[in-house]
């Protein structure tokens, strides 16, 4: 599996936020950590990317235990977080290229890689604009470009679109789900929104801080619409 997680615990002092978290993902898989707001998922975020510190279970990536071998586990790790990590006064390529230099990659090499990242997202055209001028859903493709730059096994992409319109998401979602088929990168999709998850997709229903679910989407939710088994399972509104 390209991404392990068993028995994760994580607590803020007397409050649990997560407890007996467990699951793994497939090479090439597509699966959403679905769960409303104040679930669990940014803390199972921070944990995965070494924010924080395990306080019980274990996390494997692509082979690597992260409290063992954080170094090689990170080296396979992309990331794209929730809130904007780009400097907005540099342009796409400039921002490519500091996190290519930050990775140890040479130039040449990381102009041809940031060219065929910049190219399977649809951004080639805007390398050379600053990335202040960028809409949301660019700005967006630009770090998943950023984070694809060093070929990770596994992406985690935490809540990718928060702020976009209905239109431009489901662009993202599906751009994500082509670099799964196209690429073998394993993805993690951080979301409250069912609208993003197709009957194809892995889905880990986290709810205060437990899995409640996990398997194919189809399966789950049987003949209930998405929205209506994830409004069953959470008690959230339909």
């Amino acid at each position: 599996m390209s991404l392990s997680v068993k028995q994760l615990g994580f607590s803020y002092g007397a409050k649990t936020a997560l407890e007996d978290v467990s699951f793994t993902v497939g090479r090439g898989q597509f699966a959403a950590l679905l769960g409303p707001n104040g679930a669990g998922k940014s803390t199972l975020f921070s944990l995965l990317t070494r924010l924080f510190v395990t306080q019980g279970g274990s996390i494997t990536i692509a082979g690597h235990d992260l409290r063992t071998a954080p170094l090689a586990a990170m080296a396979d790790l992309g990331v794209v977080f929730q809130q904007l990590t780009l400097d907005l006064d540099l342009t796409v390529r400039q921002n490519l290229r500091y996190f290519a230099a930050l990775h140890g990659l040479a130039r040449r090499d990381a102009d041809w890689r940031i060219d065929a990242a910049l190219d399977r997202l649809g951004m080639a055209e805007r390398a050379g604009e600053k990335a202040r001028g960028l809409n949301g859903g660019h700005r967006r493709r630009t770090e998943i470009a950023r984070a694809l730059l060093h070929d990770p096994k596994v992406l985690l992409l935490d809540e990718p679109t928060v702020g976009l319109d209905a239109t431009t998401r489901a662009g993202l979602t599906r751009h994500i789900h082509d670099l799964c088929s196209d690429t073998g990168v394993t993805v993690l999709w951080a979301t409250h929104l069912t609208d993003e998850v197709g009957d194809g997709d892995q889905v880990i229903l986290l709810h205060r801080g437990r899995v409640l679910a996990d398997g194919l989407c189809g399966a789950l939710r049987g003949d209930s619409p998405l929205p209506a088994y994830f409004a069953q399972m959470t008690g959230a509104e339909a």
